[in-house]
This record gives C-alpha cells, sequence and structure tokens, in this order.
C-alpha cells in the first residue's frame, strides 16, 4: 500500500482500539501529555525558530506569521488546554433515553466516536496539540495534515504526545502527522473513505474550497471570520469603544478579530469622532461607507458591494445603519456565518438579534475574541465550523462524536 494508505489504515485501527479506555485512563494519559508538552518546551522552540526562519523567507503574511509563532507562553497555554479537556465530561458513552415504544421496545441513543479524524490547515502548529487532546478524549484517532509553514514544530509536538501513548501501551497511530506538506499526499489523503470518517479543514479560503472539492469524504467546513460589531442606539458607548478596541486591535490574525463596526445612525454623530481618535492611536485603517467617511481624517470609501473582507490585520470597514434591521441585513450579505455582536442596553433589541443573526455565535455585549473553543467552556477546541450540519460553532468533544440508537426488547418481532 501506499503511505497515506498505510496511515489511514493504522489510524483506523488505533481507533477500533482506543475504544477499550475508561474514562480515569484517557484523562491520565491527557494530563502526561500536558506535562510531556511543557517538559519539552525548548525543543518545541528550536523547532519553531526553523519554522519562522522559512515563513520569513517565503514573506508569509503577518497574520500567518502570528499564528505560526510559539512563544512559552503559548506552549503553556496549549499544555493547558489539553488540562482543560482531561477535566471536562467525557461524552463518549453517555445515554439520552427515547422511551418505550407502545410494543414494549425501549429507545435510547449512545454517544460514540466518529472514527478517524483529519485535520488539514496551515500555520497553526497548537492544532497538533488541540486536535490530538480532543480527539484523543472523545475516542477518536486523528490524522493531521499541517502545512509546510509549520512542519517542523507540529512533528515535534506530534512526537512528544505519540511518546506518551507508546508509554502507556497505545499505538503512536492515534496521532499522525503526515511527513511531507507534498499537495499529492494531501489529494490521496482526501480519498481515503474506507479509514477516514471526516475531514475538518482550517486555513485561508482556498484552502477550505479546495478541500472540498476534491474530497470523497464529507468536510466540515471552517470558513473566514468576518465578524461585526454592531452598535445600537441604546449602547453604552464606553463598552461599544470597548469591545472595538479588544475585538479589532487585541490580536488582529484570528478568525475572531472583528472585521466590520455597523453603528446606529442616531448615535454616530456621538460616537464616530471618538471611534476616528482611538482607531487612529492604534493605527487602525479606516474603510466606511461614504455617510461615515467625514468623520475620519483617512478613509477609504467603501463602494455597497465593497464590504465583507477579513483583513487579518489593523483595517476595518465601517458603515452606518438606520436600525436593527439594516444592520441584520448587511450581515446576512456580508457577514461569514463565525461571530457577530451587538452593543445594547435593550433587551428585546438583543433578543431580536440574537434570534435572527445567522451566525454560529452570536454575542451581546461581549467581546468577539470570546469566540473560541477554550473561552467558551469547551477547552481546546478543533476549530470554528460555518457550515451547519453535523457542528455550528466552535468544535469541542461533544461535536467529535455522534449518536447511535439502542434497541432492547423482549422478542418483539414486526408484523
Amino acid at each position: 500500500m501506499s503511505l497515506i494508505k498505510d496511515l489511514s489504515k493504522a489510524a483506523a485501527d488505533a481507533a477500533h482500539a482506543l475504544a477499550a479506555l475508561s474514562t480515569a485512563e484517557k484523562n491520565t494519559i491527557l494530563i502526561d501529555m500536558a506535562k510531556a508538552i511543557r517538559a519539552h518546551s525548548d525543543e518545541i522552540q528550536t523547532a519553531n525558530v526553523i519554522d519562522m526562519a522559512n515563513a520569513h523567507e517565503l514573506k508569509l503574511s503577518d497574520a500567518m506569521l502570528d499564528r505560526l509563532a510559539m512563544t512559552p507562553e503559548r506552549i503553556d497555554a496549549m499544555a493547558k488546554g489539553v488540562e482543560e479537556v482531561a477535566a471536562l465530561p467525557d461524552p463518549v458513552g453517555t445515554l439520552r433515553d427515547m422511551g418505550q415504544r407502545p410494543n414494549g421496545l425501549m429507545i435510547s441513543k449512545m454517544r460514540v466516536p466518529l472514527g478517524v479524524v483529519c485535520m488539514i490547515y496551515e500555520a497553526r502548529p497548537n492544532v497538533t496539540a488541540d486536535a490530538g487532546a480532543l480527539c484523543f478524549k472523545s475516542g477518536n484517532a486523528v490524522i493531521l495534515r499541517g502545512g509546510k509553514e509549520a512542519l517542523q514544530t507540529s512533528t515535534v509536538i506530534a512526537n512528544i504526545l505519540q511518546t506518551v501513548l507508546t508509554h502507556h501501551g497505545l499505538s503512536p497511530a492515534l496521532i499522525t502527522v503526515v511527513p511531507s506538506p507534498d499537495r499529492a499526499l494531501m489529494l490521496e489523503l482526501m480519498q481515503q473513505r474506507d479509514y477516514i470518517d471526516v475531514i475538518i479543514p482550517r486555513g485561508g479560503e482556498d484552502l477550505i474550497h479546495f478541500v472540498t472539492d476534491n474530497s470523497k469524504i464529507p468536510v466540515i467546513q471552517h470558513f473566514k471570520g468576518v465578524c461585526h460589531l454592531y452598535v445600537d442606539k441604546e449602547a453604552d458607548l464606553d463598552t461599544a469603544m470597548s469591545l472595538l478596541l479588544n475585538g479589532k486591535t487585541q490580536r488582529t490574525g484570528v478568525c475572531n478579530a472583528l472585521e466590520g463596526l455597523l453603528v446606529h445612525q442616531d448615535v454616530a454623530a456621538e460616537f464616530l469622532p471618538k471611534v476616528a481618535v482611538a482607531l487612529a492611536e492604534h493605527q487602525v485603517k479606516v474603510n466606511a461607507c461614504a455617510t461615515s467617511a467625514s468623520y475620519f481624517d483617512e478613509c477609504n470609501v467603501l463602494a455597497e458591494d465593497d464590504f465583507g473582507h477579513e483583513y487579518l490585520g489593523l483595517e476595518i470597514a465601517i458603515k452606518q445603519v438606520e436600525d436593527v434591521n439594516q444592520a441584520v441585513t448587511h450581515i446576512r450579505r456580508f457577514g461569514s456565518h463565525h461571530t457577530e455582536v451587538i452593543c445594547t442596553a435593550n433587551e428585546l433589541t438583543a433578543t431580536r438579534f440574537q434570534r435572527t443573526v445567522d451566525a454560529s455565535v452570536v454575542m451581546v455585549n461581549a467581546s468577539s475574541r470570546f469566540s473560541d473553543g477554550s473561552e467558551l467552556g469547551l477547552g481546546a477546541e478543533i476549530g470554528i465550523a460555518t457550515s451547519k450540519l453535523h457542528a455550528y460553532g466552535p468544535m469541542g468533544l461533544e461535536s467529535l462524536t455522534t449518536e447511535k440508537f439502542l434497541v432492547n426488547g423482549d422478542g418483539q418481532v414486526r408484523a
């Protein structure tokens, strides 16, 4: 068999063996993985220096460089994410009672692993640990195909986790890294429907489309994050400013950063001059509708069709709207089903916004930067699904399982 088929079959075989582990056994192994990540922090950083040097030679964007970098703080956060997964309830084996049928059959549903998850991602070496921990706890094997820009770091992290698996008598194939970024191998990987149950791509829009168009295996899509903050006429403007600056400037190269600001026309004259000063201080490039442009010394005026970009940098699009309905309409047209935020003191308006906006996470008076699995209590996340089949939003342990029917009878036959 080919390398890819060998890896895929080994992962599928390993996943069956994982089913025999108890929750306590899985948690012990996860804690050991977190300890091993911390113990090998220097090794991870050494590999990351190589990846970062190559990334600079390739002239990757600042957003990609930010995602690729592995500082001691990020390595410790990665280990903490594994520990948080260990502390979460295990969804595998939980039962949901469906009741008794008139013929006496007892029906229930049990949560079970998906089987083998394939992650295809770009410059995000932390995905190696996040996906490894989440898939392990939820009873799945994982095959990781990272981009060439993160290969050294991802391989070292995977080797650390595999050493822990081997120490506990488990197959290292439970967490597998494809050893080459060759696109031909990725194409072959996407054909392994006999062994792989689902593919989850994380990265740029081109990558997501490529995987979706070429895979013979079901794909859970994680598209771009075009996230908006809508400042309502009944918003506390100090709160709105805090949400804007945190969402736009705290970390720009991530999918939950703000890319759009919508401002109710009744508060625009008071709020937008303050926005202009604050964004100038943070060196944020402003793109705005013609109605808003006059509030900014330097501004690129956007036509109606020019909104909806994922900037992943110190840049934002601003538009005035007549009311919450127009805000929702704008989001429907230009949003990406990722995260949307409203700032308002009116509970009815907030409820209407949350019910009518089509996004995987809809927030009231909270920063878009909280749209993250760890911040929402999932431990780590395997990604943020922007399609609605099977999962929507940050994917944690439960999203990596499905349900099967359990039917118990005492000899019933169908007439």
